[in-house]
């Protein structure tokens, strides 16, 4: 591979967080009964007439915005022709030559690239340029079986951003952190749900391999049907073996489309790739240019824009928190929304220890992904409480743990479920100087001990502690005394 140069561009189609689709008022509903959801527009049917969906246009924008695009004064709609299934019309409304936005770029942080790569990042702090979003129509979903097809249009003129890339990814690691970094963009600004396991975030990776010393790119072959971030990282690595070895055999790699088989591991032929003029552009008569500058205004004048992952782990950073934690926190806004209102509800607790409960305890109950706060029993305050009773010492760590374990799957209080375990820590002094006394008296080896500069001999004293109390010690408490009555 090292006489090969990979060159990766991607284009990714993002459904839009509209209420209804592109051009008619159906409604966008994932998971919703088959062809529910359908009227003559979005059918294609004879004399029925598209109608733009301003808050599509807008959500675009703001994208474009986030993504240091530039959005032209004036754009065109036009149609896009060919045949498919699942396209009711036999041609899709998009926009070809004046899109929505131009030029911009997503920069690729260090926790944006799979685990195994962050210690070997060969272009630390790069910035994926783009060549343009534009919008479009989504088309149908076609269902394949052994001796049939179903067709579903409830998809079918959904509004759909296509985010496409300059060639400037040079590995399948720099293509995971680009589709990492605009996931978490998407996400933040509210425009698209982003998941691919539900379809609304889709992605189509253009790849070329050429001799080292060759300035012009080779052939480009598309991969189509990846549905994972995983997914698209195997799917490169196996094309880019694939094209080498046919260029190490002498083979002339041709412009070409072909499917990711995921179960098996291998792309397989699927056509050879048309050009643009294939696809008989021109613009679409039923729709009038959009002027965007009002758009643009309307946006500005709404506030400040959207905070992007990196721009929020910078400022959780700026509040002490080391920079993966932060890094993790900002990754969706579920998460971020769920420190914050934790944070903010009990400030007496610092902002590092609520990042590392939220981090390691929460989210080892959910997915990061996919939760929602109001699907939770109980809210960021109610865990928030837990944390401040645990840095105050009224119950253990591993106390802690278990109160939030049964919060989680009954959403009870953590005051009541304290009581009810009989977790309340023994903090009155007389009370422990009495339980560390007769402890002293018993172990005077152990004295000796910590007397000598043995630090850890004290932890002994404090679980010896603890176990005398039935675990209701406080063990800070503990620690001082015996540091006091010991050392002096």
């Amino acid at each position: 591979m090292s006489k090969y140069i990979l060159t990766i561009g991607l284009e990714v189609h993002a459904q839009l967080t509209t209420r209804s689709k592109m051009f008619c008022a159906c409604p966008v509903e994932y998971g919703a009964e088959p062809n529910t959801h359908t009227c003559p527009t979005c059918l294609g049917l004879p004399g029925a007439l598209p109608v733009l969906n301003a808050a599509a246009i807008e959500k675009t924008i703001l994208t474009g915005m986030l993504l240091g695009c530039e959005t032209p004064p004036v754009v065109n709609w036009d149609r896009k022709n060919y045949f498919y299934p699942d396209m009711p019309k036999n041609y899709q409304i998009t926009q070809m030559p004046f899109p929505l936005c131009l030029g911009g770029g997503v920069p690729l942080g260090e926790f944006d690239y799979p685990k195994d790569a962050q210690k070997s990042i060969a272009n630390p702090g790069k910035v994926v340029r783009l060549t343009r979003i534009h919008l479009e129509e989504d088309v149908g979903k076609s269902t394949h079986y052994d001796k049939f097809t179903t067709l579903d249009f409830n998809r079918a003129g959904t509004p759909l951003m296509e985010i496409v890339s300059e060639p400037d990814i040079d590995s399948a690691e720099e293509a995971f952190a680009y589709l990492t970094s605009l996931r978490g963009i998407l996400r933040s600004a509210g425009v698209s749900d982003a998941d691919m396991e539900k379809g609304n975030l889709r992605c189509d990776v253009n790849i070329s391999l050429r001799p080292e010393g060759q300035k012009e790119l080779g052939a480009k072959i598309e991969l189509k049907n990846l549905n994972s971030m995983s997914a698209v990282r195997r799917a490169i690595k196996f094309e880019t073996e694939r094209q080498a070895g046919c260029l190490d055999r002498g083979e002339k790699l041709i412009q070409s489309t072909r499917r990711w088989d995921d179960d098996r591991g291998e792309t397989t032929l699927m056509r050879t790739k048309e050009d643009a003029h294939d696809y008989r552009y021109f613009p679409d008569p039923d729709l009038l240019p959009v002027h965007t500058d009002v758009i643009k205004k309307r946006i500005r004048d709404a506030g400040p824009l959207p905070e992007v992952p990196k721009s929020k782990s910078m400022r959780y950073m700026g509040m002490g928190l080391p920079e993966y934690t932060a890094s993790v926190l900002s990754s969706t806004p579920s998460l971020s929304g769920f420190f914050e209102c934790a944070t903010d509800a009990w400030k007496q607790v610092p902002a590092v220890k609520m990042a590392n409960w939220v981090s390691n305890e929460f989210l080892a109950k959910v997915d990061i992904d996919n939760f929602a706060l109001e699907s939770l029993k109980f809210t960021p305050t109610s865990f928030g409480e837990i944390v401040y009773y645990t840095e105050n010492g009224k119950i253990s760590n591993n106390q802690a743990k278990e109160v939030f374990a049964e919060m989680f799957e009954t959403g009870k209080p953590a005051a009541e479920i304290i009581k009810a375990k009989g977790f309340e820590q023994v903090s009155d002094t007389g009370a422990l100087e009495a339980i560390v006394e007769k402890i002293l008296a018993a172990n005077p080896d152990k004295v000796a001990e910590v007397q000598a500069g043995n630090e850890k001999a004290m932890n002994w004293f404090t679980g010896q502690a603890m176990k005398a109390s039935q675990g209701k010690a406080n063990p800070k408490m503990v620690t001082e005394i015996v540091r006091k009555k010991v050392l002096g």
